[in-house]
């Protein structure tokens, strides 16, 4: 059972939602609860957020990147993409339609997305099949039963991909998935052999005991409370590549599904495209009864980017690997509250 401030933004409630009668600003003051409960990379939930009127404006926290493992803040703009699909999936389910733009302020790059409330509008039933997966949604590293998804589910998320302005590659045959999971070992060994890799990884551990609002608790890597304490320092002090780089391959390769996720173009846009596309992909999973984890090292390291677009037969540009399957239940990771991320407001 997770107690504690750290874990009371997973307590968010739609009962709580103060009504279509109540102001713009105070109607997406609360759905902004359910934006931060988006996946981000180390959990570093890198977004801010502030009020323009009756707009709220979607911003890139650089503080909070991570100069090894995302030197272009290409998945700190992907994490925030994920956010933003919260926030208009909750504008829809409380009977809202969505205005705003993606990137408002050529100036200003920081800022994202201005999302205001339009006109009145019921939501349809996935609509709120989807909402109703934001709390339960979670990051699985654990092991996946060996029974693969319903092909008929996958292909229906390569069209959700298209949809969200991405495409989803589904890695089929022996050969391309040992080529991808291959990819996944090579880029385990670059970053884990680079001590500033490692510490700043180990930045973003915390013990089972910690009252940090953000980062990846042991408990998230399956590890007791006694691991969890040590595992900082021992992931600064020693070169565990090879080990890494054995066991990631071993599960890449075993995965029930293996995908990746890329989009047309490489550019601040199109992160945000992914973002959406991935947690809209992430929630069907979750409703689905699937779990997933990430395998992003291929699209970390720039010289295996190419070489994993080259695996899969694609164009464009991969941005996110992931593996999906049947996993167990997990626990949340913490949150920083509305109120931590809210600007001036």
């Amino acid at each position: 059972m997770n107690t504690g401030a750290a874990f009371e933004p997973w307590q968010v409630s739609a009962t709580r939602f103060p009504g279509q009668d109540a102001a713009d600003e105070e109607q997406l003051r609360f759905m902004l609860g359910y934006a931060i409960l988006a996946p981000s990379s180390h959990n570093t939930q890198p977004w801010i957020f502030r009020f323009h009127g009756s707009r709220v404006g979607l911003y890139a926290d650089r503080t909070r990147g991570l100069p090894l493992a995302d030197h272009q803040d290409r998945e700190l703009t992907i994490s925030c993409g994920a956010a933003l699909f919260n926030l208009c999936l909750a504008i829809r389910h409380f009977g809202r339609t969505m205005v705003g733009q993606l990137l408002p302020d050529e100036a200003n790059p920081d800022l994202l997305a201005l999302i205001g409330l339009g006109e009145r509008k019921q939501a349809d039933h996935e609509c709120n099949s989807l909402f109703g997966a934001i709390c339960r949604r979670r990051t699985n590293r654990g092991p996946f039963e060996k029974r693969a998804p319903d092909p008929g589910f996958l292909e229906k998320m390569e069209r959700v991909a298209v949809q969200d302005g991405a495409w989803l590659h589904v890695v089929h045959g022996r050969s391309m998935r040992h080529a991808v999971a291959e990819l996944v070992a090579e880029g385990d060994r670059f970053q884990w052999h680079d001590a500033r890799f490692r510490r700043e990884l180990a930045s973003w551990i915390h013990s089972n005991r910690s009252e940090s609002h953000d980062g990846m608790p042991g408990y998230s890597f399956g590890h007791g409370d006694l691991q969890s304490i040590l595992d900082p320092f021992l992931i600064r002090t020693f070169d565990v590549a090879e080990r890494v780089a054995a066991r990631d391959l071993d599960t890449a390769e075993k995965s029930p599904a293996l995908l990746v996720l890329g989009t047309p173009g490489d550019t601040a846009r199109d992160w945000l495209h992914a973002g959406r596309a991935l947690q809209h992909i992430l929630l069907h999973s979750t409703a689905g009864g699937l779990s997933c984890s990430f395998f992003n090292q291929p699209v970390q390291v720039d010289t295996l980017r190419p070489r994993l677009l080259a695996a899969i037969g694609r164009q464009g540009h991969p941005q996110v690997v992931m593996r999906m399957g049947f996993g167990g239940d997990v626990r949340p990771t913490p949150r920083r509250s509305v109120r931590e991320v809210l600007r001036g407001g």
